[in-house]
């Protein structure tokens, strides 16, 4: 037997309870893994509050991250005793997550662990910086370094735009952190923001272009938001999306994407390819400052993650939450 976190829903009511299961119950797959840590994720969150829509279906275990060690496999790339991750591919939407004892899933889902990060850094990491980092990819991509100019991040409180703010900084970008939140100033300035911004920085104003501050940007936030950032671009920057939690409507003209070339390039963790996962696993293994990751990480027993998850969509919860099952 091994505990995990159930989502059930009946008669309209979505209840969240820790129990004890069976490893015969587990989904089908091709690798079975002790799960050691996993992560709290605001979609995590957001399952466990609500359920629909993140959850696609009921009973469900939440967690779209999990690290541990191979049990059994079917896979010839694994075998019992291997250290492996997975973030996305619908865990804990479509399919058992981590947020359990033990997990079941395909074995073209597991990654390596990367070497030179304990487990509780993988998962500190998880969807979170492994999502950061498409996002500083794709900056790289559109041409932009350090000497190009300052780049802004929205949200940058959570945990995927404070680990854009830490890479960046870590990779010699001056980066500009925008948070609701003014009580969060020393901590962004300690994960290496040149400079804190709050929300209403990028309040709409209306106009099609606004001065042209950033070289270029991280926004996690979406909506009015991102619009605003799109429109405050310098030439030929570039703007990396990765969120909807300002709304997923975007009130914008052509006029940043025809007179400024800028590009706006959306960001998907869930479904990203195989190797592409591979490059920037072994990116973040190498470019990541482990005293400032560190620094974002809080620790939770499988048990307190009901408790914590409100709080979290509450925006009273800054970094990540690393959630031990061993």
């Amino acid at each position: 037997m091994f505990e995990a976190l159930m989502i059930r829903q009946a008669n309209g009511e979505t209840t969240t309870r820790l129990e004890q299961l069976d490893p015969a119950s587990l989904p089908q797959g091709d690798v079975t893994v002790a799960v050691a840590q996993s992560s709290l994720n605001y979609k995590d969150a957001l399952a466990m509050t609500r359920g629909a829509p993140v959850v696609r279906h009921f009973p469900m275990i939440p967690g779209i991250d999990l690290a541990g060690r191979v049990l059994h496999s079917d896979d010839p790339v694994f075998r019992p005793g291997d250290q492996v991750l997975a973030t996305g591919w619908g865990l804990g939407e479509k399919h058992w997550g981590g947020l359990a004892g033990m997990a079941r899933l395909p074995g073209r889902w597991l990654l390596p662990h990367p070497a030179g990060l304990s487990g509780r850094q993988v998962m500190g990491i998880g969807t979170a910086g492994f999502t950061a980092m498409l996002c500083v990819m794709a900056l790289e991509e559109g041409g932009l370094t350090p000497a190009s100019g300052p780049i802004i991040v929205s949200g940058a409180g959570g945990g995927v735009g404070g680990m854009a703010v830490m890479l960046l900084a870590q990779l010699g970008y001056q980066v500009v952190a925008v948070t609701g939140r003014a009580q969060l100033q020393a901590y962004l300035t300690s994960l290496g923001a040149a400079g804190v911004l709050p929300r209403e920085a990028l309040a709409p104003t209306g106009k099609p272009l606004e001065k042209a501050r950033w070289a270029g940007g991280i926004d996690v936030v979406g909506g009015e938001v991102l619009a605003t950032m799109c429109a405050s671009v310098t030439h030929g920057g570039t703007v990396a999306a990765c969120g909807l939690a300002g709304g997923m409507t975007l009130p914008l003209t052509v006029a940043p994407f025809i007179l400024r070339n800028v590009r706006l390039q959306g960001i998907d963790s869930v479904m990203c390819p195989r190797p592409r996962r591979m490059t920037a696993w072994a990116r973040l293994a190498r470019d990541i400052d482990p005293t400032r990751l560190d620094s974002m990480l809080h620790d939770a027993a499988l048990a307190e993650v009901p408790d914590i998850a409100p709080r979290l969509l509450a925006g009273h919860i800054r970094g990540r939450t690393v959630v031990h099952l061993d």
